[in-house]
């Protein structure tokens, strides 16, 4: 039996009972550009690193997206 395992996504309260990496967090909530880091409890999570990162309870993860201008 898994255990309830409670983050925050973007601010937000989220829980899963499944193991769950960032890569799979992204996709189940249609991330799919490449112009945003991943902020990792309060570090920037290199892309390399987010099929193998699983999320555990109390985690902090927050989208920062690229804005261009003029």
């Amino acid at each position: 039996m898994s255990e309830k395992v409670t983050f925050f996504f973007n601010g937000q309260e989220y829980y899963t009972n499944h193991t769950i990496t960032l890569k799979q967090l992204l996709i189940y909530f249609s991330y799919r550009s490449n112009l945003f880091v991943i902020e990792y409890n309060n570090f920037i999570c290199n892309n390399t690193e987010w099929p193998n990162t699983k999320i555990k309870n109390n985690d902090k993860i927050e989208i920062i997206t690229i804005v261009g201008g003029g």
